[in-house]
């Protein structure tokens, strides 16, 4: 391990990697065009490295993590490593440069679907899911690793390499199953892995690297005893294996729990805890046996949020921490991938919010301070506390908070419902539809970014967007979809769009977060009472609504789903943020209605994203969420009909929590596979706990470059209407279409529409 010889240690357990600027997305994006080499991208993810791990190490950090780079996913680059890739990629591995094998797995071809996209842990985050089964093999392959250990180690800077731990990666991964026989657990390929991680070790070991770090993020959730007997059994045998360099164990995104006595009583040297999203007593840590051996990375700054940490309550929390563990390291929680690079490079932040906010570079800032601090007592920047900042307050939306009553939660029952919307919209069965945004096009964002810099009236600039969502509504008409959607093209993206139009929202300019792959957003900041001066899409959608006598659905974001998706204030319970903005989103369903929209759409797919990680507060959780989603929509009239789009779960309280939301339609995100999907779906509605009213299976993955064939999309609607009856199921992607190219969108609609009426052509007459 890096000696910490002279006081209290400082490190993080990851870093940004996208660059800065975003080097590493325009890089791929040119890549994957075909504009520039292979030899050019390499280069550019080269540099990001090498900037990134001698920045760190200037910094002051005692130690600095290396292997946090990736070109597209850290989960796919792991797998890669230890060999484990699926049989239906293994033909082309031998054949095709290692890169852009690399990028098959992510992205596939219309002929090859891709590994699919999972959320990680309960992050905005998504990985590409590796797949195992049965034959799954391992094997070494660590050049990207070792090379950039060794290029570090060539400027004087020892790395301490991450990696995921071998149990994280099996439960991350997705299991393979064989039609005909028993489901297939991937801990069953526990003991052929070990031996893999083993000699990486021996390798590092020998190379001269004193620490290597394995994150093993799945056990800060729900964990069965197989599982957990399945980590001892893991960290015994890689603890005592014979030459190693010291390992650092971390449990980043929450609590623990379990596995914590567990490593304690390995002989692993040191623990990471995540103390920003779980902030545990010192005393119950002391109660942990064989903790006091260890070296404990105290991760009390978030990696999570964007708010400076309070430097007095931390340092006297360090101080006590120390007496129970004294080799200590002060560090971040979980990696520093979830917030923006700098905040110095915004410029129209307000100085008052701006002094409350630390992103990626000022984090590695507090902890070193912090850990100096520990080490030789606060400075004489120090003494005098700052004044405290109070986050901005309005009477009139507080007072509207209290106001809420039971009622407008509610609205008529569905069945009432039902009746009113069917002889208003007069839908056939079995409607197809998108479920909001279709491509953005170069022009439309030009427009976009020439209106924010003034070389753009607004006049000229909605002319621009009704061009676009006119021939957005065209194409759809001709396609043959049921009920329309304008297109988003006035979005950069669904949340920060509003969070723009909404009081108590800070947007920034510069504050990109990776999704995945080259997708980047730039989450909002809540700094405030959020209140909606004016409509936000009311304009929009009408002008669509008037081209067409189709229905055009009102696009709106949900209450949970814009906390989930912004960094959210720390002064108040999330509750009264969530209420808060519901209001706002309420304001806005009620107008679309009174313009005449007879169908809107509130988003809500983080509802399930959101859901703690352990059984505790998962009851009160739920309860607010649905609760704050029921506030936004219960102000309409029973013949407006009110969509969502979530992410479905076999857990019966999130079934139970998407029916009390009492939307009339839920399209379904395909969180693992739409097979898994329908066949939850039609377990749940065998058991009596499913979904009762209108349902939309996203049948093809909308992030994904494959068209699907229209016997592909029949078979899948037929199993989705016998789960859910052809007389409640909607026809549609899994989410929107903004990633897409026209020439996968129109082909794959095309079949979508043609496989829906299929089914309709089947239902029996009455």
């Amino acid at each position: 391990m890096v000696n910490v010889t002279d006081g209290y240690g400082s490190s993080i357990l990851g870093y940004p990697r996208i660059g800065p600027h975003r080097e590493l997305k325009r890089a791929l994006e040119a890549y994957w065009r075909g504009d520039i080499p292979r030899a050019e991208l390499l280069a550019v993810g080269r540099d990001i490295q090498e900037r990134q791990f001698s920045e760190l190490a200037a910094t002051g950090l005692s130690q600095v993590p290396g292997n946090t780079f990736s070109f597209y996913d850290h989960v796919l680059d792991n797998a890669l490593m230890f060999g484990a890739v699926p049989q239906r990629f293994q033909p082309y591995q031998d054949v095709m440069e290692p890169l852009d094998f690399y990028f098959l797995m992510a992205r596939g071809r219309p002929d090859l679907p891709p590994l699919e996209l999972v959320r990680y842990i309960d992050t905005n985050y998504h990985y590409r899911q590796p797949e195992l089964d049965a034959d799954t093999t391992f094997s070494l392959h660590a050049e990207a690793l070792l090379d950039e250990f060794d290029r570090a180690k060539a400027q004087g800077i020892e790395l301490r390499p991450v990696m995921l731990g071998p149990v994280s990666l099996l439960l991350l991964s997705k299991a393979g199953h064989v039609p005909g026989e028993a489901e297939f657990d991937q801990l069953t390929l526990l003991d052929q892995l070990l031996p893999v991680y083993e000699e990486l070790f021996e390798i590092l070991a020998k190379r001269g690297a004193t620490c290597v770090q394995l994150d093993e993020p799945v056990f800060t959730s729900e964990r069965t005893e197989a599982e957990l007997a399945a980590f001892e059994r893991a960290y015994q045998r890689l603890s005592t294996a014979a030459l190693r360099p010291r390992m650092l164990v971390t449990g980043q995104y929450g609590d623990f729990g379990p596995a914590l006595p567990i490593l304690a009583a390995s002989n692993v040297e040191a623990i990471g805890l995540d103390l920003a999203s779980y902030r545990m007593r010192p005393e119950d840590l002391a109660a942990v046996p064989g903790i006091r051996r260890k070296r404990l990375y105290a991760g009390v700054i978030s990696g999570r949020n964007v708010w400076r940490a309070d430097r007095y309550v931390t340092l006297e929390y360090l101080n006590e921490l120390a007496k129970v563990c004294p080799d200590l390291v002060v560090s971040t929680g979980s990696t520093l991938l979830h917030v923006p690079y700098d905040l110095l490079v915004e410029y129209d932040i307000e100085g008052n919010v701006a002094d409350r906010l630390a992103f990626a570079k000022q984090k590695v800032g507090e902890v070193v301070s912090l850990a100096k601090a520990l080490t030789e007592g606060p400075s004489d920047k120090w003494r005098k506390r700052p004044t405290e900042v109070h986050f901005k307050q309005k009477h009139a939306v507080r007072q509207r908070v209290y106001a809420i009553t039971p009622e407008m939660r509610t609205r008529e029952p569905y069945e009432q419902r039902r009746v009113a919307q069917q002889e208003r919209l007069n839908l056939p069965p079995v409607p197809a539809t998108t479920l909001g945004s279709f491509p953005q096009t170069a022009k439309v964002r030009q427009a976009r970014y020439d209106l924010g810099e003034g070389r753009l009236s607004y006049e000229e600039y909605r002319k621009r967007i009704e061009a676009e969502i006119e021939a957005t509504i065209r194409l759809q008409e001709d396609i043959g979809l049921d009920v329309l959607v304008h297109g988003e093209h006035e979005r950069n993206d669904m949340i920060q769009y509003f969070a723009e139009l909404l009081d108590g929202f800070a947007t920034t300019h510069f504050g990109w977060v990776q999704v995945y792959g080259s997708r980047c957003v730039r989450p909002p900041i809540i700094y405030g009472d959020v209140s909606r001066p004016a409509p936000m899409s009311v304009e929009w959608i009408s002008y669509a609504q008037s081209l067409t006598d189709k229905p055009v659905k009102g696009m709106v974001t949900g209450p949970v789903t814009m906390l989930a998706r912004s960094f959210v204030r720390q002064d108040q319970p999330l509750y009264e943020t969530a209420d808060q903005v519901a209001l706002a989103i309420r304001d806005e369903v009620v107008d679309l209605e009174r313009a005449g929209i007879a169908i809107i759409q509130v988003d809500e797919p983080a509802i399930r994203e959101m859901l703690p990680l352990r059984a505790e507060g998962r009851a009160e959780y739920l309860r607010w969420a649905v609760g704050a989603f029921r506030l936004a929509t219960s102000g309409v009239g029973p013949a407006t009909q009110i969509h969502t789009h979530i992410g479905y779960s076999g857990r019966a309280e999130i079934v139970e929590a998407i029916e009390q939301l009492d939307a009339d339609v839920t399209a379904i995100v395909a969180t693992r596979s739409i097979e898994w999907v329908l066949k939850a779906l039609k377990e749940d509605c065998a058991s009596g706990h499913g979904l009762s009213h209108g349902v939309g299976p996203g049948v093809y993955e909308s992030r994904s470059a494959r068209i699907p064939d229209i016997d592909e999309l029949d078979e899948l609607l037929t199993a989705a209407a016998e789960a859910v009856t052809p007389q409640r199921l909607w026809a549609n992607p899994d989410g929107g279409l903004k990633t897409r190219h026209y020439w996968q969108l129109e082909p794959s609609l095309r079949n979508l529409v043609a496989a829906a009426r299929r089914i309709r052509r089947r239902i029996p007459a009455e």
